[in-house]
């Protein structure tokens, strides 16, 4: 419930703004609660996943309240002092016998928070992780995530082909950020129209204005 409650104020399901800092507040608050009374490594990993998260949240949005995606936001918008606390519990979550799903997803989160930049991202290792969480919790939300890590370290093409596939299966049709990710992918790779397609779709599927607002402009650059 914690992290539900997080994920609508990292990014809130509808409405004209991209987060909603009393959320993810209130959230992180409670996950350092629940850590006091229950010290264990997933409770940890949880608390360090919403931190890693949130370190960006500055980052995400432009002057005009516009998503700004990872790639192009300025990190030293990032709030260090939570990265530096994130780290810090991932690390001792990460020495349980058992690492759970809060763990291996905020591992994920603090490469990239260790990065300069999108190109100096250790994409190896978060692919190697997405692989870890996939034995763990096998979603097809995951193997998208993957997806998009393996275009970033092989190459769009093999990325799409990924993306395809889960697609392909029916799963994810409905799911906004699968077509974005194939639209951006085409995009990457030349292929205009479908990535225009790909675009439309992804505009049809979502209810929350920054995200409409970006593909949108994507959507208009290619036409």
């Amino acid at each position: 419930v914690i992290y539900l409650v997080f994920n609508e104020g990292y990014s809130a399901s509808s409405g004209d703004s991209l987060t909603r800092a009393d959320l993810s507040g209130e959230a992180i608050r409670l996950a350092r609660l629940l850590l006091e009374l229950l010290p264990d490594p997933e409770v940890m990993g949880l608390l360090a996943l919403m931190l890693l998260h949130d370190s960006r949240r500055e980052a995400r949005v432009d002057s005009k309240g516009d998503l700004v995606l990872l790639e192009d936001q300025d990190r030293s918008l990032w709030d260090r002092e939570q990265i530096r606390e994130g780290m810090e519990l991932v690390e001792r979550a990460m020495t349980a016998d058992t690492v759970g799903i809060y763990t291996m997803q905020a591992a994920i989160s603090a490469t990239h928070a260790a990065a300069a930049s999108t190109e100096t991202t250790d994409w190896g290792r978060i692919v190697a992780l997405y692989d870890l969480l996939l034995t763990a919790s096998l979603s097809p939300v995951i193997e998208l995530n993957r997806a998009v890590a393996v275009a970033m370290r092989d190459g769009p093409e093999i990325g799409l082909d990924r993306v395809d596939e889960i697609l392909g299966r029916g799963d994810l049709t409905g799911y906004h950020l699968a077509h974005a990710a194939r639209a951006d992918l085409c995009r990457r790779l030349g292929r205009a129209g479908e990535a225009i397609s790909a675009y439309e779709k992804a505009i049809a599927l979502t209810n929350q204005g920054p995200e409409r607002r970006f593909l949108q402009k994507r959507l208009e650059e290619l036409s």
